[in-house]
C-alpha cells in the first residue's frame, strides 16, 4: 500500500517533474531558457555505443553542449510528434532525486538536486528506445 503524500512531497515531485519536462521539452522545442534552467552547470550526460555502435567508449556531454545543440535545433529533428514523455520520480530525498524518463525517442535516468534556484539535473544516462 503506498503511502499517502504530504504537500511538500507533492509539491516537490511536482517541482522535479517541471524541471524534467523543462529539459525534454525544451529539447524537442530548441528551447535554449528552458534547457538551460534544467540543467546544473557541471551536468554530466553519458551513453555507450548510442552515437557511435562500434564504440564501446562512454561518451559524455556538459551543459554549455547540450545548450548549443538545443540552440541548433538537434532535438526539433528527433521529435516524433507523438513523444509520449512518461516521468517516473522514483526517490526523493531531502536535496537528490532519481528520476526516470521514458519517451517515444528516449530513456535516461536522471540525478537531480535542489539548488537556491530550484531542481536542476547532475547525472543523465540516456539510450535511444
Amino acid at each position: 500500500m503506498e503511502a499517502v503524500k504530504s504537500a511538500e512531497e507533492t509539491s516537490e515531485h511536482a517541482a522535479v517533474t517541471a524541471t524534467v519536462l523543462d529539459y525534454f521539452e525544451g529539447w524537442f522545442d530548441g528551447d535554449t531558457r528552458r534547457m538551460d534552467r534544467a540543467l546544473h552547470p557541471g551536468l554530466a550526460k553519458r551513453s555507450v555505443s548510442q552515437v557511435d555502435s562500434a564504440s564501446p567508449d562512454l561518451r559524455s556531454v556538459t551543459k554549455e553542449q547540450m545548450l548549443a545543440w538545443t540552440a541548433e535545433g538537434e532535438g526539433k529533428r528527433e521529435d516524433p510528434g507523438d513523444r509520449h514523455i512518461d516521468v517516473a520520480v522514483v526517490d526523493l530525498h531531502g536535496n537528490i532525486a532519481t528520476v526516470v524518463i521514458r519517451s517515444a525517442v528516449y530513456r535516461e535516468y536522471l540525478h537531480l538536486v535542489r539548488t537556491d534556484e530550484g531542481w536542476k539535473i547532475v547525472n543523465a544516462l540516456w539510450h535511444f528506445e
